[in-house]
């Protein structure tokens, strides 16, 4: 995995600890059909963020027109839930776009790409971007979860050659 955050200016252990350490900015997204979670983060601090979720109708087994209304009533409900991620997204991470060093995001790929195509949120999609991975259902130790992980950094070991 590349160290986060790039270009790592020194590759030295001391380097990397340094380039960890820095105050980063870094705005996290995680949508899935039923919620969402945004958060703004400088360094280890989280400056703002707002978790949420909207009903969205689970699939019938029923067949014919009965199931084409219940598919399009969970499709209104998605873009209903998507709308308000979105909303949310454009409050808190808007107004410091320019100042943001990564967007991480995680949850439903297609979710994500469905708020992040919202026109208002199109810097957003500029910014350097890094999934989080399918994560489970947006709630705030989800989200808390999700913050370390955005911090965390992967080390390999390995013995040189004899």
């Amino acid at each position: 995995m590349p160290v986060p955050f790039a270009p790592l200016t020194d590759a030295s252990l001391q380097g990397l600890i340094a380039h960890l350490r820095q105050p980063w900015e870094v705005g996290i997204l995680l949508v899935r059909r039923g919620g969402f979670a945004v958060a703004h983060l400088t360094g280890t601090e989280t400056r703002d963020s707002k978790v949420g979720k909207r009903h969205v109708q689970g699939r019938s087994k029923a067949g014919g027109w009965s199931q084409q209304r219940f598919a399009r009533r969970r499709d209104n409900q998605a873009k209903a839930a998507f709308d308000a991620a979105a909303e949310h997204a454009d409050r808190l991470l808007s107004p410091i776009v320019s100042r943001l060093d990564l967007v991480a995001t995680g949850g439903d790929r297609k979710a994500v790409e469905a708020v992040l195509a919202r026109r208002e949120l199109a810097p957003l999609s500029e910014r350097p971007q890094h999934w989080l991975g399918g994560v489970a259902d947006p709630r705030r130790d989800v989200l808390l979860r999700a913050i370390v992980q955005v911090r965390s950094l992967d080390v390999a070991i390995t013995d040189p050659a004899a």
